[in-house]
């Protein structure tokens, strides 16, 4: 491939890590907004994620997780969060509490 060749492929790069930057703060603005629904933050969240990780492979042109192993370990993180967030409830529930 010549040098002109070389510089239309990272000019595509460059243009391609700026449009995932573009669509990261967007979604982060999305994320802010009040009243959204849990399932609308879960996906937005996650297709943050995805972001990121096509950020990563882009920039640094290495291998990266498969979208599947991604989603898995995203979806275990998840689960421990909130097994988390239920043993601290069932915490809050078993300590006493001192009224005056």
């Amino acid at each position: 491939m010549n040098t002109g060749g070389l510089d239309v492929v990272e000019l595509r790069r460059r243009t391609l890590l700026g449009q995932l930057q573009t669509a990261e703060v967007n979604l982060r603005a999305g994320l802010h907004q009040h009243g959204m629904d849990a399932v609308v933050r879960a996906h937005l969240d996650r297709a943050l994620a995805h972001i990121r990780e096509a950020y990563i492979a882009v920039n640094e042109q290495t291998k990266i997780r498969t979208v599947q192993e991604m989603a898995e370990q995203l979806a275990r993180i998840e689960q421990m969060q909130a097994d988390l967030r239920a043993q601290q409830t069932l915490a809050d529930q078993s300590s006493p509490s001192i009224h005056v």
